[in-house]
């Protein structure tokens, strides 16, 4: 592991109060960056967008999309981790979020926060963490090429499933309505151009350049452009939010109860369906872990494009940075703990 990686949660701590001292002292230089967008109307913001094709475009080019034919070997695994991503993760964090923000915190929030709370939550869930599920699955010992298969799928059915899944969900749990056609902006910028400029990528380094020189060397090279990209986009992410998360600490704190509550059920909902169904711990642990995290790149991004960057559905998706990087990590040390609890491997995908 790089030295990011390894002290990430040191980084992403600075770059959280570095962010938020950042946009206390220079309000008007937030406010400048925070108006400049990909065409009038679009609500793409191009600092976010361009630090964020730095971050995914080099971890799209791990995503090796022929792993994918080698899935039929051990299917179960896959299986349990798309359920829970597309078919129980979304619709229980819709419910949970209502649940809280409408009945459990409704003397401490208004009706109007409540729904931009509720829409940033379910942006939140409704996209599988992508970029660092291999960092997840390094640490918690997984297996590297079933990992890939399954950010691979996940990156797939993103394309199609997360626009729809969005709008029906925020429409119904808020009263807020979701253009469309900004969140199809919102997928094609984070997700189709990073997406296809990895694959285009990494066909072409290694046509040209071979496969150990692109996995040993380009690889790693590109590994820390992905960090910085990321703690710069924190920095920018929490500059934006600054007067919201210190102008509002309880709304933080209550936020923040939902999104731990959503990721340690989906955690260990994948993990007891994966022990269940006798996948080996190199797959379930990973699995777990991808059902756990989210793609909270894409949704901060979706959040700032859709309802714009100082919303309460922005102040929520960066409530789920906040968590993410501690939560994670101790969804990685239960995993470490409990492999024996799981049949010995099979043997690698490959």
């Amino acid at each position: 592991m790089s030295v990011f990686e390894r002290y990430l949660s040191l980084w992403v701590g600075i770059c959280m109060i570095a962010g938020v001292l950042l946009g206390k002292a220079a309000p008007g230089v937030m406010d400048t960056l925070r108006g400049l967008e990909f065409g009038s109307g679009s609500q793409i913001n191009i600092p976010i967008a361009v630090l964020i094709w730095l971050m995914i475009t080099p971890m799209m080019m791990k995503v090796d999309f022929a792993a994918i034919r080698g899935v039929g070997r051990r299917p179960r695994g896959l299986f349990v981790t798309l359920v829970v991503n597309w078919l129980v993760k979304p619709f229980s964090m819709a419910l949970i979020a209502w649940l809280f923000f409408r009945v459990f915190f409704s003397g401490w929030i208004s009706s109007a926060d409540a729904d931009q709370y509720i829409a940033g939550c379910i942006i939140l869930a409704a996209a599988p963490c992508t970029a660092m599920v291999f960092v997840w699955s390094h640490l918690s010992n997984g297996d590297p090429a079933y990992t890939l298969v399954q950010v691979s799928v996940n990156d797939l059915l993103m394309l199609v499933l997360f626009a729809p899944i969005v709008r029906y969900l925020v429409s119904g749990a808020s009263s807020l309505v979701v253009p469309f056609q900004v969140l199809l902006y919102s997928v094609l910028v984070f997700i189709v151009i990073p997406l296809m400029a990895g694959v285009l990528l990494r066909q072409w380094f290694v046509r040209t350049r071979g496969r150990a020189w692109f996995d040993q060397v380009l690889l790693p090279r590109f590994s820390s452009v992905s960090m910085v990209a990321l703690l710069a986009t924190l920095i920018f992410i929490f500059a934006f939010q600054a007067d919201n998360i210190t102008g509002k600490p309880l709304h933080v704190a209550l936020i923040a109860v939902p999104i731990l509550l959503q990721v340690y059920f989906n955690a260990s909902l994948t993990y007891g369906l994966m022990r269940l169904f006798r996948v080996e711990y190199a797959v379930a642990a990973p699995g777990a872990l991808i059902g756990a995290s989210n793609f909270f790149e894409l949704a901060v991004a979706t959040a700032i494009a859709l309802f714009g960057p100082e919303s309460g559905a922005a102040l929520a998706t960066v409530v789920g940075v906040l968590i993410e990087v501690p939560v994670m990590l101790s969804v990685c040390a239960v995993c470490t703990r409990t492999r024996h609890w799981f049949p010995e491997p099979q043997g690698v995908l490959s």
